[in-house]
């Protein structure tokens, strides 16, 4: 399982309540309706399949993955998810293959950008500067 799975996994009762109430379907998330209400443009994007790069920001529990998640799921596009915490040179450039690889569109949730170091960013690159 990974996190494209786990955004329509049905939580079992003794998940922890903020797991249990996350949203399953973007008409589920709350907030944020002039960006993702019927017709406003992250909802275009998503239904037509072509979500372009964004940069989601606020504190910590606002959304920011269950949102990558539902657009995913919604553009029926494969997530990939890494924090530039934890990932190195050797994971993102993993990411940065398998995207390439895949026939389906692919959406990176790239956690803790602003920590990126400079090698990071080099991995980074040749997909940034394609325009993917």
């Amino acid at each position: 399982m990974d996190l494209f799975d786990s955004a329509q996994a049905v939580p079992a009762d003794d998940a922890p309540l903020a797991f249990r109430m996350r949203p399953r379907q973007l008409d589920d998330y709350v907030g944020q309706q002039a960006l993702v209400g019927p017709d406003k443009p992250l909802r275009r994007m998503a239904e037509s399949g072509v979500v372009r790069s964004m940069i989601l920001w606020g504190p910590p529990g606002v959304g920011k993955t269950t949102l990558a998640e539902l657009l995913a799921q919604a553009s029926q596009a494969h997530l990939e998810h890494l924090s530039a915490v934890m990932a190195g040179v050797k994971e993102i450039r993993a990411v940065v293959e398998r995207a390439q690889q895949m026939s389906s569109t692919v959406i990176l949730f790239l956690d803790e950008i602003h920590r990126l170091n400079k090698s990071q960013q080099d991995a980074l690159l040749p997909m940034w500067s394609q325009g993917c």
